[in-house]
């Protein structure tokens, strides 16, 4: 376990790397002895940071959400990071990559609550009870670690690696399967990547219910309002400058973002 002074000093080289855009060594490899407390204490200073800035909360996503991920991290459950308002695209919106240092998309089924979510009890059917409407979106996530020579640490650390997401419009989850959901991602046309709901802990809901039940030990609740990523449903693609990326998902409809 690191040192409060450590965890400051980790987090201001985020902090950093993310400013001037240039990415750093692991902190795993600088502080060998971090774990996961550290490293959300570190994610938590920054987003204290921002929010002291003027940022507000728009919610929360979660990673590591499919079995392949956390096999890869050695891990047995996800992470989470903040979304804050201003990581937030219109869609269609053209995004300047010079501003991240190796960026990807995701492509995820968003929640956006129109209910509070209780916390360590929440279940999916509390999820799906509390959801004003589930929406096509598409996670733009970012590593200022370099090379993506990531550990489950340094991914908590960095906002669980998140960037900036953009969502449409969607509808009411009622009579929609979240687990059937068809989801396709498309670059000017061409077909990259193809993956269904039940990729993300088997039920997209079940993601955000745990979410809500391990941000409550903290006292972070899920609020009306929020928008929350439960885990992409394909692979991770580089993002090209130029490029329209559009994810496509049945009953859901498209989302896309554009990199200039």
């Amino acid at each position: 376990m690191l040192t409060d002074r450590q965890r400051h000093e980790a987090a201001e080289l985020l902090r950093s790397a993310e400013h001037g855009v240039v990415p750093i060594a692991p902190l795993s490899e600088a502080y060998p002895g971090i774990d996961a407390e550290d490293a959300y204490e570190i994610q938590l200073v920054n987003i204290r940071h921002r929010l002291a800035a003027g940022a507000e909360v728009r919610g929360h996503k979660v990673g590591l959400s499919s079995p392949v991920m956390q096999r890869m991290m050695g891990v047995d459950e996800p992470d989470y990071g903040h979304l804050l308002r201003d990581m937030e695209f219109a869609p269609g919106e053209a995004v300047p990559t010079r501003r991240y240092c190796q960026p990807r998309v995701e492509v995820e089924i968003g929640f956006v609550l129109g209910d509070d979510l209780p916390g360590e009890d929440c279940t999916p059917a509390d999820v799906l009870a509390a959801t004003e409407r589930v929406v096509p979106a598409l996670e733009l996530i970012d590593s200022r670690v370099r090379d993506w020579r990531i550990t489950i640490a340094d991914t908590i650390a960095d906002n669980a690696s998140s960037a900036g997401f953009v969502i449409g419009e969607g509808r009411s989850p009622r009579g929609l399967d979240l687990k059937a959901v068809e989801a396709r991602l498309d670059r000017d046309g061409e077909r990259l990547a193809e993956g269904r709901g039940d990729a993300v802990l088997g039920d997209p809901a079940r993601s955000v219910a745990w979410l809500a039940r391990t941000v409550a030990r903290f006292g972070v609740p899920l609020k009306k309002g929020h928008v929350v990523l439960p885990g992409s449903c394909t692979r991770a693609v580089d993002v090209v400058p130029g490029a329209t990326f559009t994810a496509d998902f049945t009953g859901l409809g498209p989302v896309s973002l554009s990199f200039t």
